[in-house]
């Protein structure tokens, strides 16, 4: 392997870990010791790659977006005509029961980003954009969004249906929220237990 690999392969993996570190803690819950501890490299190795945590935070929300846009298009390469409940389905599901580290970059960052600067705000928005109109590209498959609009509107709400699942207490009541939102992204259709 050349230096350079090496070196992309060392940054996926800062970038990998500041992502899961922002979004199981926040921005001012970690430091770069820690980002570069959960990255298994030294902070000077850190340095090489991110300026500063302001810096790596930026790349790790680009990258979260980007992410999200990979799913979404797998979900649709994957289930054709029924990857929009398919999808919608995953999220109030398995994304709202994961460990927070693990979660969507849209539900757990966007409470950072909305405390970041403008040039954050920026790359957040330009990916969710992104991920909307991936959305309304994507096949044509029952009750999925249409367009721009729409789409931004149904993100909107599985993002606060999976961030007011997990702040309740119980999972029926979470369950309860996502259900609700499902039946109404899915046109009536629950969502199971």
């Amino acid at each position: 392997m050349s230096r350079q690999e090496q070196k992309a392969q060392t940054r996926e993996r800062i970038l990998d870990a500041a992502g899961r570190s922002f979004r199981r803690s926040g921005f001012g819950g970690v430091g770069v010791d820690g980002l570069a501890k959960a990255a298994g490299v030294t902070s000077g190795a850190f340095y090489v790659h991110f300026g500063s945590k302001q810096e790596a935070f930026k790349a790790a929300v680009a990258h979260g977006l980007a992410d999200l846009d990979a799913g979404v298009r797998y979900f649709q390469q994957t289930f054709a005509g029924e990857w929009w409940e398919r999808f919608v389905r995953f999220y109030l599901t398995d994304k709202r029961r994961c460990e927070l580290g693990e979660s969507c970059s849209l539900q757990s960052l966007a409470p950072e980003v909305a405390r970041a600067g403008e040039e954050d705000r920026a790359v957040f928005e330009a990916g969710l954009h992104v991920v909307a109109q991936t959305v309304v590209e994507g096949p044509a498959s029952p009750a999925k969004p249409q367009d721009r609009e729409a789409a931004l509107a149904a993100l909107a709400m599985l993002v606060g249906a999976v961030s007011l699942g997990r702040a309740m207490a119980t999972e029926a009541a979470a369950h309860q929220v996502a259900s609700a939102v499902a039946r109404v992204l899915l046109e009536g259709r629950e969502l199971d237990a």
